[in-house]
C-alpha cells in the first residue's frame, strides 16, 4: 500500500484536538486509576496509550480495526481526568475520538445490529414504557430461571442478568407542591431507563424535593437527555436530544434542573460544548447548563429543612463514575447519608474503579465488564454493610447482577431512596429496589 492510498484516522470536522494531545507526558499517573489497564496490563489500552494512538492518528496513521478495539474498550469513566497531575481533558479526546470511529469506521454487521437495537430502544421511554409487560410476565412466570442456565451468546446474557426486577410503576406528577414555605421551585429530569426501570427513585427524588421546600415541575413528555449518545461519539443524535430536553425545561423558568442519574447530568452540565456550533443555540446550551444540579448537590445547596428519623443501616457508598470523576461530587451524597441518625457509611476499597456498566458498555463489551463488575462485588460484599447506595440506573443493575453472581445477596438504593424513608419514617425496605 502506498503513502497515498493510506486514509487517515481523522477527518477536519472536530479531531482529538492537537494541543489536548500534548498535554499528556506520558507519566503515568493514569496506570493504576485505569480499569482495562488493571485487568490486562496492555500500554494501548491505558489512558496514555490511547492517547498515543490519537497522536499517530492526527500524524495520519490510518484508523484500523486494532486502533479502534482499543478505543472501543475504554469505559469512558475518566477516572484518569482526576489522577492526571497535567490536567489533561481524556474526556474532551475520547469523545472526540468516538465521534471520528462512528463516522469513519466501518463495523462488522454484526456490531451494527447490536448497535442499532441499543441504540433505538434504550433513549427513548415509550419503547421502554411497551417493553415492561412482556418483561414482567417473563419474571413471573419462571422462565427467567430457567433462561439464566442456557448458554446465551454474551450481549444477550449481559442484558437478561442486567434486568431488574420490575414492580409497579410509580409515577411522578407533573407538579409536586412544596411542603412548607417554597424555597425553590425546579424542574426535574425522569430519565429514560429510570423512568422505566427505577420508577421509585424517581417518585423519591419528588418527595424529597418537595419536603425540603422545592415546587418540582416534571413534564411528562420531555425526551432522552442524550448522554448514551453523546458517550458513544453519535453527535447527531446527541445534539438532537440536548436541543429538544433543552426547549423542553426553557420555558418553565425554573431555579435548577435536578437530576438523579450520574451520566445523564454529567451530559447536560456539558450541553454549551455539545452545541458549541449550533448556531442560535450555544447561550441557551450554556443558560440550561448552568441550572442543572445532580440531587445531592442541591440537597447540599439548599441545606435541610424536613426532618430525619433514624435509619438503622450500614451503608456502602458506590461513587458512580460520571459523578465522582466527571462532576466531582462525592462528599454531597456522603454528608446526607451521615447527616441521618443511625446509619453507619463504609467505604468501598478500589472505591474510584468503575463497576463496568459505563452507559452500555456492559452490553457492547460484556466480558470486560462481568470482569469488573465481579470485582466490584467482591470489593462491596468485603464492606459487610447491609445496603449498598449509589446514584446511577447502570451502576445498580451492573453491580446487583454481579452480586448475584457470586451467589450473595444485597438490598440496592438510590440516595434519595435512603432520604426519603428517614424523612417519611418508614423502614428502609421499602424503598429498597
Amino acid at each position: 500500500m502506498t503513502s497515498e492510498s493510506v486514509v487517515p484516522a481523522f477527518d477536519e470536522h472536530h479531531p482529538p484536538p492537537r494541543e489536548l494531545v500534548d498535554d499528556c507526558v506520558h507519566c503515568g499517573f493514569c496506570l493504576p486509576t485505569c480499569p482495562t489497564y488493571l485487568l490486562w496490563g496492555e500500554e494501548m489500552d491505558s489512558p496514555r496509550g490511547r492517547i498515543y494512538l490519537m497522536n499517530s492518528g492526527l500524524d495520519g496513521e490510518p484508523l484500523d480495526d486494532a486502533m479502534v478495539r482499543h478505543f472501543d474498550q475504554c469505559l469512558g469513566c475518566m477516572a484518569c481526568v482526576t489522577a492526571c497531575p497535567s490536567g489533561v481533558q481524556y474526556d474532551r479526546l475520547i469523545e472526540a475520538t468516538r465521534s471520528q470511529v462512528e463516522r469513519r469506521h466501518e463495523r462488522s454487521r454484526s456490531e451494527r445490529a447490536l448497535r442499532a437495537m441499543v441504540f433505538n430502544l434504550f433513549p427513548y421511554p415509550r419503547r421502554l414504557r411497551a417493553m415492561r409487560p412482556l418483561l414482567r410476565a417473563y419474571q413471573r412466570s419462571g422462565a427467567q430461571r430457567v433462561v439464566r442456565r442456557l448458554r446465551l451468546p454474551p450481549t444477550m446474557a449481559a442484558m437478561e442478568q442486567l434486568l431488574p426486577p420490575l414492580t409497579e410503576l410509580a409515577e411522578v406528577p407533573e407538579k409536586s407542591p412544596a411542603i412548607g414555605p417554597q424555597r425553590a421551585r425546579v424542574g426535574m429530569l425522569l430519565g429514560c431507563v429510570q423512568r422505566e426501570f427505577f420508577s421509585s427513585v424517581n417518585a423519591a427524588t419528588a418527595r424529597v424535593l418537595a419536603a425540603e421546600g422545592c415546587e418540582v415541575l416534571a413534564p411528562r413528555m420531555q425526551g432522552c437527555c442524550g448522554a448514551l449518545s453523546l458517550h458513544m461519539g453519535r453527535e447527531d443524535e446527541a445534539i438532537g436530544f440536548a436541543k429538544r430536553l433543552i426547549a423542553t425545561f426553557e420555558s418553565l423558568a425554573v431555579d435548577a434542573v435536578i437530576v438523579n442519574a450520574a451520566g445523564c447530568g454529567s451530559s447536560m452540565k456539558d450541553y454549551g460544548w455539545v452545541l458549541r456550533d449550533e448556531p442560535g443555540w450555544v447561550e441557551r446550551a450554556a443558560a440550561f447548563s448552568a441550572k442543572v444540579r445532580d440531587v445531592s448537590e442541591w440537597l447540599v445547596e439548599l441545606g435541610p429543612v424536613a426532618p430525619r428519623h433514624p435509619v438503622q443501616a450500614r451503608i456502602a457508598y458506590h461513587d458512580a463514575c460520571h459523578l465522582g470523576h466527571a462532576q466531582h461530587i462525592r462528599e454531597q451524597p456522603r454528608a446526607l447519608l451521615k447527616a441521618i441518625p443511625g446509619v453507619e457509611l463504609r467505604e468501598i476499597p478500589e472505591r474510584d474503579i468503575c463497576c463496568g456498566s459505563a452507559g452500555v458498555y456492559n452490553l457492547l463489551q460484556p466480558d470486560t465488564a462481568r470482569e469488573l463488575g465481579a470485582r466490584k462485588a467482591a470489593n462491596v460484599l468485603a464492606t459487610g454493610a447491609d445496603v449498598l447506595v449509589t446514584a446511577n440506573p447502570g451502576c445498580l443493575m451492573q453491580i446487583m447482577s454481579a452480586i448475584e453472581e457470586q451467589g450473595a445477596t444485597m438490598p440496592l438504593a438510590h440516595t434519595v431512596q435512603v432520604l426519603d424513608a428517614s424523612i417519611r419514617g418508614v423502614p428502609l425496605e421499602g424503598s429498597q429496589l
